[in-house]
């Protein structure tokens, strides 16, 4: 069989921003971009930190001219709400602080940063997508000395920022329980955490071989294509040691042809490619597994028609 969709998986991250930073990868790992497949206009990048990260913060004031969605999530897969640090956030001049795993959604032209961690306890991980870039684009803010300061105290109730930022999954994909991974999965994206937008993404940790009553042993996914919205499924290891071992062998279906992975990876889907099923074919460590659907904003009208009977 052609290898011709063997493209769309990538497998083996680059390294090319955030660098010269103690206590975190540094640089972090590209797991997709342009560079890496000419049909991906987004650059989605992870990275585990593992202390207080030195210089803190590492950047300043910056904005993107294309959305920016940025996570950040807990590396314990038997509590995956809890962070392991405490962190400083600023979105336009908006103080913003949690020490849960979290969503910050970030629009085109807001300016954000600096980011800064407060209190470490326990390794986690950053991931970051630009959507739209297929390359990384920043655009740096200089300021006066005491002007953040100022500019602080002068935010206003007009609007409140602290929406763009998700705390709380909602439980609502996979309603059928599966030992052997979070179930249901956990929602940190969507038109529902923030009305009329047209982001989703749902990740769970994968700890067993998946076990269900419904599926065979190891089965993740039925085969589906979505005619309508681009997905990004991710494979991220979850050993900071060693962050590009996903700790699995997976089998991946993509346009009817499997390909076999065991590396932390990025899956890019376009409009209307068949994709699965997905199976994990041996465990070792624990790993997480995560979709991200761009320009459909909940489970119906991303996934509603999605799925293949035949």
């Amino acid at each position: 069989m052609s290898d011709s969709f063997r493209k769309y998986l990538i497998t083996k991250p680059r390294y090319e921003i955030c660098r010269n930073v103690c206590n975190r990868q540094s640089p972090v790992m590209t797991l997709l971009s342009s560079g890496q497949l000419s049909e991906a206009s987004h650059y989605l990048t992870a990275g585990w930190i593992y202390g207080i990260p030195e210089p803190n913060p590492c950047a300043g004031v910056h904005k993107h001219d294309h959305d920016e969605i940025i996570l950040f999530i807990g590396g314990d897969h038997r509590t995956p709400q809890v962070l392991g640090a405490e962190l400083e956030f600023y979105l336009s001049r908006q103080r913003i602080i949690f020490n849960t795993t979290a969503a910050v959604y970030i629009p085109g032209g807001l300016p954000h940063g600096p980011l800064l961690w407060r209190d470490f306890s326990r390794p986690h991980l950053q991931i970051s997508l630009i959507i739209g870039a297929g390359s990384y684009e920043v655009v740096e803010l200089t300021e006066k000395k005491g002007q953040q300061e100022q500019e602080i105290q002068q935010v206003t109730a007009e609007f409140d920022y602290e929406q763009y930022v998700i705390r709380s999954p909602i439980r609502e994909a996979g309603a059928e329980f599966i030992r052997g991974r979070t179930s249901p999965t956990l929602t940190y994206l969507s038109g529902l955490h923030i009305p009329g937008l047209k982001y989703y993404i749902e990740f769970g940790w994968t700890f067993d071989i998946p076990v269900s009553n419904r599926t065979a042993s190891g089965s993740q996914m039925p085969p589906m294509a979505h005619e309508n919205y681009e997905e990004i499924v991710l494979h991220i290891g979850g050993d900071p040691a060693n962050p590009e071992d996903l700790g699995a062998d997976m089998e991946f279906h993509v346009g009817g042809q499997p390909l076999l992975f065991s590396n932390t990876s990025a899956l890019f889907v376009p409009k209307g490619l068949a994709h699965g099923p997905i199976k994990l074919l041996q465990y070792r460590k624990p790993h997480i597994v995560m979709a991200i659907m761009l320009g459909a904003g909940t489970v119906k009208e991303g996934w509603g028609n999605s799925f293949k009977t035949s």
